[in-house]
């Protein structure tokens, strides 16, 4: 594995001005964002699962092709986390994750009905709390798109790293996981343009495990890759500065970031 490319440097007074602009913008939803009830359960709730599962492993279940070519039955003794429209795979490949995390207000607003049914633990961000409700299973996470962090604690503030693979890891981070490991997460898609523009499906899903994931006329947005690898790094760097490690068993992906490793070696 090639060692992942430091994370860009910021002069010290361009970081200070960035974040502070960034921080302005985000003062209006700041008391609701802690000060709301449903908040409060929240953070409530995600404290008593700070360092819950301590000196476990957990699997980060992404959702490209490449999970119809990974045996999922072998997880059905270990915690794995899902994200997004994971919920597909309970019919089409026999899987159901331990918990759901999902922040894309897209994704959220064309799958209401399936979220709120949902009975497991659930991971949103506040921006969800226009669409779904507060139930006995909901956590709901105060995530922003700006100032790059990452989160040991995520009853504060969690940047997205312009991908839902990145808030799993802070998650898991503060759930206490000693090994994290990576699946479907396949960093490569068949659909191509400018990153985060948002466009309609035309037909069936190639990026995903399933054709139905943002089938015809689901909207989402092109991946930022870019983004997403700065997030990857600063989660490597979080790993491994607290004796942790996230290894990538992703069949045949594209991710350097994170030490590969043969997914069928993680089980005796």
């Amino acid at each position: 594995m090639s060692q992942p490319n430091p994370i860009p440097e910021v002069s010290p007074l361009g970081r200070l001005a960035r974040n502070g602009y960034d921080f302005i913008k985000r003062v209006p939803e700041l008391p609701a964002a802690y000060l709301h009830p449903w908040r409060r359960e929240s953070r409530r709730r995600l404290g008593q699962l700070k360092d819950s599962h301590k000196g476990e492993r957990c699997f980060i279940v992404g959702n490209g092709p490449s999970l119809k070519k990974t045996d999922l039955s072998l997880l059905k003794n270990e915690f794995a986390i899902g994200m997004n429209r994971v919920f597909l795979a309970s019919k089409e490949l026999g899987f159901t994750p331990s918990c759901l995390v999902c922040v894309n207000d897209l994704v959220v607003e064309q799958s209401v009905p399936e979220f709120n049914a949902l009975q497991m633990p659930k991971f949103f961000s506040w921006r969800a709390s226009k669409w779904l409700q507060m139930d006995d299973w909901m956590h709901f996470i105060y995530t922003t798109y700006t100032t790059p962090k990452f989160a040991t604690d995520v009853r504060n503030r969690v940047w997205e790293g312009a991908t839902v693979t990145n808030v799993c890891l802070q998650l898991a981070y503060h759930m206490g996981f000693q090994e994290v490991i990576l699946i479907g997460v396949d960093h490569s898609f068949a659909t191509k343009g400018k990153p985060n523009t948002t466009v309609e499906s035309q037909g069936d899903d190639p990026n995903h495990f399933s054709a139905a994931y943002f089938g015809k006329g689901f909207r989402w947005q092109l991946p930022d890759l870019e983004t997403s690898e700065m997030g990857y790094r600063m989660a490597r760097q979080a790993y491994e500065k607290a004796g942790r490690r996230v290894l990538d068993a992703t069949i045949d992906g594209k991710l350097d970031i994170f030490e590969k490793v043969d997914y069928l070696s993680l089980f005796g």
